[in-house]
């Protein structure tokens, strides 16, 4: 306990180093926030004009659409040689494309104004077209202003259901001196998107009286105010260029930063405020968060210190307490590496270390359980030697009584089948016996001529019955003409139907096909290629299925020789065995075997071998 209440130099020489990034870190942070502080008057300036330029531009864009719309109807209405028919209809078709259109007047020196408009937006919003005369008369145009601009704007909202925009320009007259002045009262819905978009700053447009056109509350659209808390108003309207300017006031009690920007096409004034208070309630904002996170950060590098100290001294302990669990023979020990330094290094070495004596544990239990395997297998062949007589003398009975039978037999008679069945299988119990006999005792077996083809039939034809109520489909392509080989053909069967027996088992039940396919290989050898559609051998496994003893398969399901004895058997052949297989897809055994005159070559090789060691 007092060990672990220890404050090593190594803590303190950490905590110390943390201690200085932090307060050094903080110095960095706090100068930051004041140097943001004071640049953010230039920014909330710079960004108010940025947007009243930019909504005054979307607004100018506006009007000169507008302008160019107007004078089409202009040139329309002025058209003298169209029929009153044709021009009416022309004329609703342009108020059905130019749908802010509410109505268009043309004033003509000493003529009377001829008005078209929409009536169903007029009656929509419960205005008649009295009401748009008797506004004009109320408001009438000025002149001296309709000449100064290229587009006249005003508001010339009757009712708040419909809040309107008086549009107007002038054309040279061909009978008067005086030009043609042509009005359009259009929707002002598009102005009032403009003033409404930008959700943090409020935006206004107003006329060269000052009074506004487009706000976001419409009752100042309504009752025509006059943005008269603006200073130097006069002087802001009068500019026709699209150069923001900046101007810092008080409104309701409140300091404010205005942008305005002039449009080139009319006298209208784009503003755009917002409240200095709000503008700098970020800075401020951010440097109360600069501040906690100063102070958060000294905090959490005192903890993060303490953690690392524990973090450097527990791997030791550990390390410890595993040494001494190894050292009473508990090798199933790892100890979790956390770090690439040195101590990392060590921990993996020792992992290392009882990985490598829990191996050796392992493999010398398997070891010593295979001894004991095999001293059981001695005795199973002890065994086997001593009732091979009590075994095969039923057998030679039976198979005597089935050649007897054979000889009284007629070859029609229709018993004769079963009995040469019967005949045959008893020698191929009476065989099998004979090689497991010399199995147990590693009795050399006798090799003569033998047909590839032969042999893969009369193998599969024993385990066709099993393969069929196991489900599983069996094919067969077998070539033509293939040259004998030299070798055993019980024992060839055997290795078949250790192959097609160990697919069936690896298939579970489920239905599958095993495919034999027999082929002369490039090299000139036989090959044999056992082939199913079963899970497959994991690659971990692949290099131990031919061990001794080496089994998958549950306690008292196997012994694990069954590939082992079939490896030795081919191996007795001068023959290979390559096996190609994938998860999910199956298995594929390919068993190469070497023609009679080649076997024959090799085999002599070996007996004269055998001889020269017999010599010496």
């Amino acid at each position: 306990m007092i060990s672990r209440l220890r404050f090593p130099i190594r803590l303190k020489i950490l905590i110390t180093f943390l201690f200085v990034i932090t307060v050094v870190v903080s110095l960095i942070i706090s100068t930051m926030a004041r140097l943001l502080s004071t640049d953010k008057t230039t920014y909330i300036r710079d960004l108010t004009s940025v947007i009243a330029l930019h909504v005054a531009e979307e607004a100018n864009s506006l009007l000169v659409s507008y302008h160019g719309r107007l004078r089409v109807f202009a040139e329309l209405m002025l058209d003298q040689q169209l029929a009153s028919d044709g021009k009416a209809k022309m004329i609703r078709n342009l108020f059905r494309n130019f749908r802010n259109f509410v109505a268009v007047s043309v004033h003509e020196e000493g003529r009377e104004p001829v008005t078209v408009y929409d009536a169903k937006t007029l009656e929509a919003a419960g205005i008649t077209k009295e009401d748009l005369f008797r506004y004009r008369k109320e408001h009438p145009l000025s002149a001296e202003r309709m000449q100064s601009i290229p587009i006249y704007v005003e508001n010339a909202t009757i009712t708040p259901e419909l809040p309107l925009l008086l549009v107007a320009t002038t054309l040279a007259s061909t009978n008067s001196k005086k030009p043609t002045v042509i009005t359009a009262t259009v929707l002002l819905d598009p102005l009032l998107r403009l003033a409404r978009k930008p959700s943090a700053f409020e935006v206004f447009i107003m006329d060269s009286q000052g009074i506004l056109i487009a706000h976001a509350d419409l009752q100042n659209v309504v009752q025509r105010a006059r943005a008269d808390w603006i200073p130097q108003l006069t002087r802001l309207v009068k500019q026709k260029r699209l150069l923001g300017t900046t101007v810092e006031y008080e409104y309701g009690g409140e300091q404010m930063i205005g942008g305005f920007a002039g449009m080139e096409s009319s006298s209208l004034l784009v503003g755009v405020q917002i409240p200095k208070a709000a503008a700098y309630l970020t800075a401020r904002e951010l440097l109360n968060d600069l501040i906690l996170l100063s102070l958060t950060l000294f905090i959490v590098t005192a903890l993060i210190s303490v953690f690392l100290a524990y973090r450097l001294t527990r791997p030791l302990e550990l390390l410890s307490q595993a040494a001494r669990e190894v050292g009473k023979g508990k090798f199933d020990i790892s100890i979790k590496t956390t770090s690439n330094d040195e101590i990392g290094l060590l921990s993996g070495s020792f992992n290392e270390m009882t990985s490598e004596l829990r191996n050796r544990e392992e493999a010398l239990d398997k070891t010593q359980a295979a001894l004991v395997q095999s001293e059981k297998m001695s005795a199973f062949g002890q065994l086997s030697a001593g009732i091979a007589h009590e075994v095969k003398n039923p057998l030679t009975g039976i198979l005597g009584h089935a050649q007897l039978s054979l000889r009284k037999l007629d070859e029609q008679h229709p018993a004769r089948k079963n009995i040469v069945i019967v005949e045959k299988e008893t020698k191929r119990c009476t065989t099998i016996i004979n090689n497991l006999l010399k199995f147990a005792r590693r009795e050399e077996t006798q090799h003569r001529p033998v047909e590839i083809n032969h042999v893969v039939k009369e193998a599969l034809a024993i385990v066709e019955h099993q393969m069929t109520i196991n489900h599983v489909k069996l094919q067969l392509d077998l070539a033509d003409n293939l040259p004998p080989i030299l070798g055993n053909d019980n024992q060839l069967q055997q290795v078949l139907m250790n192959f097609a027996i160990n697919a069936q088992q690896a298939m579970n039940g489920n239905p599958g096909v095993l495919r034999v396919e027999t082929r002369r290989s490039d090299s000139g050898h036989n090959e044999i290629v056992v082939s199913d559609t079963g899970p497959g051998i994991p690659e971990e496994i692949r290099d131990k299925i031919f061990e001794p003893f080496f089994t998958t398969k549950s306690v008292g399901q196997g012994t694990g020789l069954g590939l082992s004895v079939t490896y030795g058997i081919i191996k007795d052949h001068n023959g290979e065995i390559a096996l190609e297989s994938e998860l999910g897809k199956g298995s594929t055994f390919i068993i190469t075997l070497p023609i009679v005159a080649e076997s024959h070559a090799a085999t002599s090789s070996e007996e004269q071998q055998n001889k020269q060691n017999k010599v010496q």
